[in-house]
């Protein structure tokens, strides 16, 4: 069966195989000594893992022709970046300052054409949101801290465990 595999991944683009052709054959090869002797298991193993490779190769080609634009996430191969954590408390700051502003100028447009202003300004509201928010992260934090530290899994209890070299004398 790994031969059969080995010859499937030729429907691959060439880089695509050149990239992840020999990991792919070592995680087959790996899962397939894990695998259980029942017939039932191994069939679906393979079904699986050979439908998994067909519509990888068809994904694969359709990257190559029109980009990647069309995203099957499960079977998708291609090299992600993951972004920080951080990034989506920055997204959010970025998108209260975008509305602060969008609501600033209307004001402005409003005290030019001599309307009356609103009555509550649209940074209120976000602010007290803003503060829940990391009021709730900030309680999370330190609850999920208190557990480590109960359980003597911080970083703190895992240095202590670190065992070094005895002194040379």
């Amino acid at each position: 069966m790994l031969t059969v595999y080995c010859w499937l991944l030729c429907l691959y683009p060439r880089s695509y195989r050149h990239e992840f052709g020999d990991e792919m054959t070592s995680v087959f090869r790996d899962a397939r000594i894990e695998l259980p002797p029942a017939l039932a298991a191994k069939v679906s193993f393979y079904g699986r893992e050979f439908c998994g490779l067909l519509s990888g190769a068809l994904c694969a080609h359709f990257d190559r022709v029109f980009g990647p634009a069309i995203s099957f996430p499960r079977f998708h191969m291609q090299r992600q970046f993951r972004f920080p954590r951080s990034t989506v408390f920055l997204m959010c700051m970025i998108l209260a300052s975008v509305v602060l502003a969008i609501n600033k100028a209307v004001n402005i447009v409003e005290q030019k054409k001599g309307l009356p202003l609103g009555t509550t300004a649209a940074w209120e509201p976000m602010l007290a949101a803003l503060l829940l928010t990391l009021a709730l992260i900030f309680a999370v934090v330190i609850t999920v801290w208190a557990v480590l530290f109960a359980t003597r899994r911080t970083g703190m209890h895992r240095l202590e465990n670190l065992h070094t070299r005895p002194e040379q004398q």
